[in-house]
This record gives structure tokens, sequence and C-alpha cells, in this order.
């Protein structure tokens, strides 16, 4: 990871105001700035110049935010890429879809320029800060998670699981037998800078579970508190 102020952060809006409204706050905060226009061109910038983050668009034509989203953390290339997501609209149920998957957090407009570089700096930091695991790899009966490739199997069976799921489920396999309660998995998980909401770790352990399958039932939960991973 680059320091904050040579950061490249790649922006993907359809609106030319707004892409030169960030390009300017961003190059004025000593970041360098990477513009597309649209899904296709975001996903090409994003391989080509690998930035240190994306500043997404929901609203784009022809294909949506998410659906870039989804591809970027699909591939192994940008999978690592934290992103945030920019839309005008404020619906619960829209910051939870970008959340499942994978984006690190969401700003809804008209946002301050001067709080969206806060953000910016703030998803910075705790990727720069986000320690490299000790082990290699770590398994449980047919579960098993390869930490350096951030790959994940079932039964010899690849599982796609996105950035956000897959530190939720390191987190509590690292943990095995003790509860983490909402709070420590928002601050391991998305780190102690974050914008998000503790019920958010809730909507991402049900689609956890639902990914692996039998294996989700090693995920116990502990009402009124939190959750663990199953001790023998």
């Amino acid at each position: 990871m680059q320091k904050a102020q040579q950061a490249r952060i790649l922006v993907v809006d359809d609106e030319p105001d707004i892409l030169n409204l960030l390009e300017y706050n961003l190059k004025r905060s000593g970041f360098q700035a990477i513009l597309a226009k649209d899904g296709p061109e975001a996903i090409e910038a994003a391989k080509a110049h690998k930035p240190d983050l994306v500043l997404l668009d929901i609203m784009l034509p022809d294909m949506e935010g998410t659906e870039v989203l989804r591809r970027l953390k699909s591939m192994e290339a940008t999978a690592s890429i934290p992103v945030i997501m920019l839309t005008a609209k404020g619906e619960e149920v829209d910051k939870i879809v970008g959340f499942e998957l994978g984006a690190e957090d969401y700003i809804t407009k008209p946002f301050s320029p001067r709080e969206l570089i806060l953000r910016v700096k703030a998803v910075l930091k705790r990727t720069a800060e986000r320690p490299e695991p000790v082990e290699a790899a770590v398994s449980f009966n047919e579960l098993s998670v390869d930490l350096s490739r951030h790959k994940v199997s079932v039964s010899g069976k690849p599982v796609e699981l996105s950035s956000t799921e897959f530190r939720l489920l390191t987190e509590l396999m690292q943990a095995k037998g003790r509860v983490l309660t909402r709070d420590n998995l928002l601050d391991r998980a998305w780190g102690r800078d974050c914008f998000v909401i503790p019920r958010t770790v809730d909507t991402h352990v049900r689609r956890l579970r639902s990914k692996l399958g039998a294996a989700g039932d090693y995920i116990e939960t502990v009402r009124g508190v939190g959750y663990r991973f199953k001790e023998g």
C-alpha cells in the first residue's frame, strides 16, 4: 500500500461535474485520481492501474455499480482493492447490498467533499493497518481457509466470498470457541474508523452461512451477544 498522499484513487461516475469535483478535491488532498465514466471502463482501469481505492457510483449506465463491485471482488487481481460506494439513493437496502458484495463504506449524494476525503483516508488507513495473517491456512473438518491466497473451500469445493465475508470467517475461526460481539467483529473486520451499523454484521453472517452450506452451522449465534465459531 502506498502512502496516503500518493495513493491512486479510481473514481467511477457518469456525471462529468461529479468526476471533476472529485478529481479536484482528491488532487488537492495529495491523491492521484484515475477517472472512469462507466462500468466496463472502471473494470479495465482497475485491472490496468491497480488503484489503492475505488470511489464507485451505484447508478451507472449499462452496468450498475453493484455489478461492477461484484466483478471487481470476483477477480483475484482486484478483489483486495477497497471500494467506497457513491449514490443518490438513501435506502438502507442499497447500503446492505453494497456491504454484502464487499464494499468498505458508503456515501450518499449530495456529500461534503471534506467528509468524502476523510472517509477515503479512514479506509486507506485501516486497510494499511490490517495485519497479515500469521498462519498460512486454517481448517475445521471439511472447511478450509487459505489465508495467504484468500481462498475458501468446503469438502474441496471452492466457495466465493466477498472480502468482508472472508475477514469475518477468518476472525471467527481464529477466535474459535470465544464469543465475538458485533462491536468486536466491526473492529476486527471493518476497523475502528468504520461507519457501519452493528446490524450489518448480522446480514454478513447470514450470507456467509448460506454460502458455506452445512459448514455454516459452525458459526453459532450467542443470542443477545454476538457470534462464535464452534469449538470441537
